[in-house]
């Protein structure tokens, strides 16, 4: 019997959707429901699964309620910041789990487990692919395996304590400028009152710009603004409620999301290919970031020979640019807000901290000056304790592991929910909420009732964050500088309401009263 051509493409095509359509019965239903069972026989437990949202619906209708309203005045910022975690804790307790969509989501609770979680990065990996996410930066901080081990070599140079020298002018003029500007606010008065926020976002710029390139704001403005706009077009998707495979239609939204990355790799080319050229020629500084990667990166290529795998490309450089500017800009406006904030708030410490900064600093902050500070150094800390800049971190399972007591399959995703294990009464004592920065008056280590803090803000093991020493010395220079001119309170019209944007930031700003000194 003889076959047509088109009974055999029908044949095919007919093939092809029962292949299609089992996968996606499988992606949305059985595989969920295998690995819920799983989970359940395992002790964990957690809502039931639901198709395609999971919890992710819940999750939108809790944080905008949260949300619609700011808190009263407290440290206690769990319920406020992430809803579905503590109701999550309050159903389930520690061995318990969430859905993020289709895909089962094992929370760590556990201080110990979240530090192995951390600690065994060749185990315990981040998502390989968050199509979403990736569009702001990819780089040292999503990649796995050999090719970060290499990426992490090449930078480590950067982010040396001795390199660190050379970045504190930057910060200095940085600060400086967004000083005077607060200044000009006072004019015959003594006392001000200001909406600091706006004003730490330029500053951050404006110091990772002068810290990482050598060029000042104005310069790298272009760069920004495409970076604010993608940020904000980030947020909006992964704060609204999941609608699925939206994010694959052409949609306004969605092409732009997809073109500002590229605009983006223009300026920063355009900023790499300038450096390369006057390194050719004998110019180039090693005295910022860059200069000291595209050293490095040389030095690597040139040791190692041809090997294509040696080394970084220039698109790679360009995402190492890009989260210099993500990472620096994020997290050190978000410290220094939330010092401002508890420093306002909390006099005594206030005054403290101005105390040790005028016996040790007769002018600008030096570098040896600001290791020696001892109070502000505690102060910073306990900030990051109550007010991570990163609230939570995500890990996956590829293949069967052991975490504890509980066998994991792959396909499960590991929650590590770094703001609840900094709140929580087991670990720091009754106390917990209170802003105590003699906690860590014996460093980190001794700093709660543990053998060992779980002090994770600046994540742990070898994936701790390359830019600690970075962010900390320009959050040390920049409260050292305002103390050093002005004593401040919280206004009355401040409303606290903590909320993650990708990192924690203050949902109605940050409103301070200045007096100068």
């Amino acid at each position: 019997m003889e076959i047509s051509g088109s009974s055999m493409v029908v044949a095919i095509l007919c093939v092809g959707l029962i292949t299609l359509g089992w996968k996606v019965v499988n992606w949305v239903w059985l595989k969920p429901k295998k690995l819920e069972r799983y989970l359940r026989q395992q002790g964990l437990s957690g809502n039931s699964y639901r198709p395609l949202i999971g919890d992710l619906t819940d999750n939108f209708k809790m944080t905008k309620e949260a949300l619609s309203k700011p808190m009263e005045f407290s440290h206690d910022i769990v319920p406020h910041v992430f809803p579905l975690l503590q109701e999550t804790f309050n159903k389930y307790g520690k061995k318990s789990f969430i859905w993020l969509g289709p895909v089962p989501t094992v929370v760590i609770f556990d201080a110990e487990l979240m530090r192995e979680t951390l600690t065994k990065y060749r185990v315990f990996e981040k998502p390989h692919s968050n199509p979403l996410l990736s569009l702001l930066a990819t780089g040292l901080i999503s990649y796995e395996g050999d090719k970060w081990v290499k990426h992490r070599r090449i930078i480590n140079p950067a982010f040396h304590i001795d390199k660190m020298k050379d970045m504190l002018p930057a910060f200095q003029v940085a600060c400086e400028n967004m000083l005077s500007k607060w200044e000009t606010h006072f004019s015959s008065k003594e006392t001000c009152e200001l909406d600091v926020w706006p004003y730490l976002c330029t500053f951050s710029a404006d110091a990772i710009s002068r810290a990482a390139f050598g060029s000042n704001f104005e310069e790298g403005e272009g760069f920004f603004k495409l970076q604010k706009e993608l940020g904000a077009l980030t947020r909006e998707v992964l704060y609204s409620v999941c609608i699925p495979l939206l994010r694959f239609l052409p949609t306004k939204r969605n092409r732009s999301m997809k073109q500002i990355p590229n605009e983006m790799a223009i300026c920063l080319r355009r900023i790499i290919n300038k450096r390369e050229k006057a390194m050719r020629a004998g110019e180039a500084t090693e005295d910022d970031l860059l200069g000291i990667l595209l050293k490095s990166n040389f030095s690597e290529i040139q040791e190692h020979g041809d090997d294509k795998d040696v080394g970084m490309s220039i698109e790679e450089v360009i995402e190492e640019c890009r989260v210099f500017y993500l990472a620096g800009e994020d997290t050190t406006k978000d410290l220094i807000n939330w010092t401002l904030v508890l420093l306002g708030k909390h006099q005594d410490w206030q005054r403290r901290a101005r105390e040790e900064v005028v016996q040790i600093f007769k002018n600008k902050p030096d570098y040896a000056g600001l290791n020696r500070l001892k109070i502000v150094n505690m102060i910073l800390y306990e900030v990051l304790r109550l007010y991570p800049p990163v609230i939570f971190t995500i890990r996956e399972i590829t293949k069967e592991t052991k975490l504890g007591d509980i066998s994991l399959p792959p396909g499960v995703q590991l929650f590590v929910p770094i703001l609840f294990v900094h709140h929580d009464k087991e670990i720091w004592g009754d106390d917990v909420h209170e802003f105590k920065p003699e906690r860590f008056s014996e460093g980190v280590s001794k700093a709660s009732k543990n053998e060992v803090a779980p002090f994770f803000s600046f994540s742990t093991g070898p994936r701790t964050c390359i830019g600690q020493n970075f962010a900390l010395m320009e959050a040390k220079t920049v409260i050292t500088m305002i103390l050093q001119r002005f004593t401040f309170e919280l206004s009355p019209a401040y409303r606290h309401s903590p909320f993650n944007m990708l990192t924690l930031e203050p949902q109605y700003g940050t409103q301070i009263i200045f007096h100068k000194i």
